[in-house]
């Protein structure tokens, strides 16, 4: 453990931030970090990994594992009809490993791992409101109208009422992902946290 009691850190923003690209570039470049894995209800896709991608579970084995408090905070998709769960073991058993573990979860995650585990919590930010869309609907040509402003609505709260509750906004312009990266690890370094 590190003696400040500095492992853990939130990665947080809306869908299609970058925030995935910026942990996985991360994990990449310093050995002792590593994503914290969700649990969840959905159904494994192809070529993912149970306990890698994500823990797949039953409804059953999730609502057990909520009813033991393995699953502190979680959150339900309705579209999706699926949970999604910060898995406590595996968060514990990463923190005893020394590392410096990646969350990436909503605000209420991020609150909950700010209480019990001193995070350090960082919102990755688009450049603006128009880029974003513009980003979004490039990278999602199947939504329809009504699936894409109800994403737009949920990015303008998330950026409007949540980012101000986060330690810090790194905007992640686009084409900029190297200058994101670096200026996040920046931040975890002075910080002092320990990524290699």
């Amino acid at each position: 453990m590190n003696a400040d009691g500095k492992q853990v850190v939130v990665i947080a923003g809306p869908s299609g931030s970058g925030k995935n690209a910026v942990i996985g570039e991360i994990l990449k470049q310093y050995s002792n970090c590593m994503r914290l894995v969700t649990a969840t209800t959905r159904a494994m896709r192809q070529g993912e990994t149970d306990g890698v991608d994500y823990y797949f579970f039953t409804q059953e084995k999730f609502d057990e594992e909520l009813a033991s408090g393995n699953i502190p905070e979680h959150r339900f998709v309705p579209a999706l009809n699926t949970y999604y769960g910060t898995y406590l073991p595996a968060l514990e058993k990463g923190i005893a490993d020394g590392k410096t573990v990646f969350a990436q979860v909503d605000i209420v995650g991020a609150k909950l791992l700010k209480e019990r585990y001193n995070a350090m919590t960082i919102f990755i930010m688009p450049e603006s409101i128009e880029q974003f869309r513009a980003r979004l609907r490039t990278r999602n040509p199947e939504w329809t109208q009504t699936e894409f402003n109800a994403r737009m609505r949920i990015t303008e709260d998330e950026m409007r009422l949540h980012s101000p509750q986060y330690d810090y906004r790194v905007v992640n312009a686009d084409g900029k992902l190297e200058e994101t990266v670096e200026e996040v690890v920046a931040i975890l370094e002075r910080e002092g946290y320990n990524l290699k």
